[in-house]
């Protein structure tokens, strides 16, 4: 395997940092609620705006976009919750009996209070509130906060909010980053205390999920942005990289790699990257993300090219590929797989229905993207009568008995004396 780096990625010296900075600010958080949530709003994000986005100010703020845009946010919301209703139709409940006397099963039960983050950093990213609100309304939760920061004219922006409010979202505050996903984890005085956060962020966001995760559930740890184009001769690179740069473009640390068969395709792709970001403005976050983190891998075999693709476990997976469903079985550790050079990723992030919303650095080795199932629980019950009193009793206290466990015998044993 040869590498031909555009520069050396980054080694991830942040990461101390963030995890201190982090642990501060959830440890303040649930000290002191709404106090120092609006603290950190003011000192990090400049807001100095009540927390709570009430009905008057979304209906202010949304009047102001127009049908045009209105009819997009809507398309979303009524694609991503399609796709959420066809996955949630493959979870189902069920009973069945399991020997003579033993009846057990699962129910589908929704998670009542959920949190949903949507970012707002650089863009604002109009299907990012569809894709974690819309699934969860979806799945039937009783109750939806939402937060996102307050980062266009002293609120958020007037299309984030249409979204938020088409997908379901029942309460929304103006607060971003690790302070936002401290107040929903743990509530404070105006901030309802949440049972699932989910959503993607910056490494702050993403670092404030895994510290509060055992006191909520969250979905899985997303950001920021990666992708992967795995290319073999036949690829376009003017197409790589044009797909390499939408992802580069979220986040100065956002991951742009390219896997190919072919050197000419790699260096080509190179070449292209660099020609089209002479056109990018001076300030977009493509400059920074593929000087640091951009990467070019040459694969001698297509089975090399697998196996890399494999290792690095990449969020967005897109084969430039001769014949991309012929091989996709062999693609294993992936958050979305994007079949064939035409199927954008870009049409993923905005619109076409499945959640973008995704796992990042190398979680898709044991998780796939944000989903309807992250918003669900499924429950076992079981009821024993007759024949299985007998059974399963029998079996209690002989186990029982091996393990020195007098309680459980006991329980087990007096099912047994009423046969």
């Amino acid at each position: 395997m040869e590498f031909l780096k555009q520069a050396e990625i980054q080694e991830s010296d942040q990461s101390a940092d963030t995890e201190k900075i982090v642990k501060d600010i959830i440890s303040n958080v649930r000290s002191n609620g709404d106090e120092a949530v609006k603290k950190y709003e003011e000192t990090l994000s400049n807001s100095f705006r009540p927390l709570k986005v009430e009905e008057d100010e979304i209906k202010e703020s949304t009047d102001s976009l127009s049908p045009e845009i209105k009819t997009l946010i809507e398309r979303v919301v009524e694609r991503v919750s399609s796709f959420a209703e066809a996955q949630l139709e493959c979870l189902t409940p069920f009973e069945k009996e399991f020997g003579p006397g033993i009846r057990m099963g699962h129910k589908i039960i929704p998670i009542e209070k959920v949190g949903a983050y949507v970012p707002g950093g650089r863009f604002p990213l109009l299907s990012s509130g569809p894709m974690v609100v819309a699934p969860a309304k979806v799945a039937g939760a009783k109750q939806i906060v939402a937060c996102s920061p307050a980062n266009y004219k002293g609120g958020i922006h007037p299309a984030v909010l249409y979204g938020l409010k088409c997908s379901g979202a029942d309460h929304i505050y103006a607060i971003g980053g690790a302070q936002a996903i401290s107040a929903m984890a743990y509530g404070t005085e105006t901030i309802p205390e949440v049972d699932v956060i989910g959503g993607p962020g910056n490494r702050f966001v993403a670092e404030a999920k895994r510290q509060v995760f055992g006191k909520v559930g969250i979905d899985l740890i997303a950001g920021p942005s990666e992708i992967l184009v795995f290319a073999d001769e036949t690829a376009e690179p003017k197409k790589c990289a044009a797909d390499l740069l939408a992802q580069a473009e979220h986040d100065p640390n956002a991951r742009a790699i390219i896997v190919s068969t072919s050197r000419t395709i790699a260096t080509r792709t190179i070449e292209e990257v660099n020609t089209y970001l002479k056109e990018f403005s001076s300030d977009s976050p493509a400059h920074e993300s593929w000087a640091n983190m951009g990467e070019v891998i040459y694969a001698e075999s297509m089975n090399e090219g697998i196996r890399i693709c494999n290792e690095i476990a990449i969020e967005h997976l897109h084969l430039h590929l001769k014949d991309s469903r012929s091989i996709m079985d062999q693609f294993t550790n992936y958050g979305s797989i994007f079949l064939g050079a035409d199927s954008s990723v870009v049409f993923s992030d905005k619109v076409s229905g499945t959640n973008h919303t995704l796992p990042t650095q190398k979680a898709a080795r044991y998780t796939g993207g944000l989903w309807v199932g992250n918003y669900v629980k499924v429950a076992t019950h079981q009821e024993i009568t007759g024949e299985g009193i007998e059974y399963l009793a029998d079996h209690s206290t002989k186990q029982s008995n091996v393990e020195g466990l007098e309680g459980h015998h006991l329980s087990a044993a007096v099912r047994l004396s009423d046969m």
